[in-house]
């Protein structure tokens, strides 16, 4: 067989990673039908990486066999200090015929990165294929974050004993500012250790203020006896950047924040309050909802695979020199 060639990615690469990548979703749409369909077709797949490879400061490499590409890796900076001096792999930033090829990939792409300082890095990578997975794994990299989605479904349980679920009211908006630090407070704790931004509860509460009457927004509370200790925001998944691309399945919801009061956990408020976006979302005639947790949040990780996500995307994770 040929031997696979590694090359600086260039635009003439955009066609053959295209059909690369459209082969790629292709069987991803088989272990997952909600995903979106329209990248199976090569020309949209292209259009695609061809986004990927015009984001600012992008840089990346081909790797191809007898003059056809089997594979590219594609990554540019993220500008937000919370992620180091960084490279992103975005959903349409990676597709491979083989597995191995993905470490030769990166031997070349990392190269650039780490000579302009850029030391964190994060890949984007289709759940579903456990060979390319453990290939990163094999390069240093670890499971940081999930994607994960599910059908609106035709009927949610009740909440649990004691609990009670329903829309806010102004008079509520303490409380949601309060909650809106529970997950940072959380995820900065062991074993996630996030060193996301903690704002301050003042300015979270100016921004439900202000932000309060936004239709572009669904909030749920729960309740238990008489207290407020969890709450949930659903809307339109376009509304994160985070999700885009092979990454955004067509008129699907996004569960974008849940947080329930540690002293109330154990009591299925999480669940609840889950669930209420899950019945909002088929309520509103979307056909999918779909999530995002930090892996090394126990909590999420449980429980929103308990309610019915499965894991689409994985996002790994590597910070060279440690």
């Amino acid at each position: 067989m040929t031997r696979v060639e590694i090359h600086p990615f260039a635009e003439e690469h955009l066609e053959g990673a295209g059909r690369v990548l459209a082969e790629r979703h292709r069987r991803h749409r088989e272990a997952e039908p909600l995903l979106p369909p329209a990248f199976e077709d090569p020309v949209v797949a292209g259009e695609a990486v061809g986004e990927a490879a015009r984001a600012d400061d992008a840089s990346g490499a081909v790797a191809t066999r007898g003059g056809e590409v089997v594979g590219y890796l594609l990554g540019a900076p993220k500008a937000s200090p919370s992620w180091g001096a960084n490279a992103w792999v975005e959903s349409a930033g990676h597709a491979v015929l083989e597995p191995e090829t993905a470490r030769e990939l990166y031997a070349v792409a990392a190269t650039r990165w780490v000579d302009q300082g850029r030391t964190a890095h994060y890949v984007l990578l289709p759940s579903y294929d456990d060979a390319l997975v453990r290939a990163w794994f094999r390069l240093a990299f670890g499971h940081q974050h999930t994607h994960a989605i599910q059908a609106p479904p035709t009927e949610v349980p009740p909440p649990a004993p004691g609990l009670t679920v329903r829309r806010p009211v102004r008079a509520d908006i303490p409380d949601l500012a309060r909650l809106e630090a529970v997950l940072p407070q959380h995820q900065a704790l062991a074993p996630t250790f996030s060193s996301g931004p903690l704002g301050s509860y003042e300015e979270s509460l100016a921004e439900w203020e202000e932000d309060f009457e936004d239709p572009s927004y669904t909030t749920f509370v729960v309740e238990h006896e008489g207290q407020i200790v969890g709450s949930a925001v659903g809307c339109a998944l376009e509304k994160s950047s985070m999700h885009a691309g092979p990454a955004r399945p067509e008129n699907a919801a996004f569960l974008g924040f849940a947080a329930v009061s540690p002293e109330a956990r154990g009591l299925g408020a999480g669940r609840a309050v889950g669930d209420a976006v899950s019945a909002w979302a088929t309520a509103a005639g979307y056909d999918s909802v779909v999530t995002d947790w930090r892996e090394t949040n126990l909590l999420s990780s449980r429980a929103w695979r308990g309610i019915g996500y499965r894991d689409t995307f994985t996002r790994v994770h590597r910070l060279v020199g440690h």
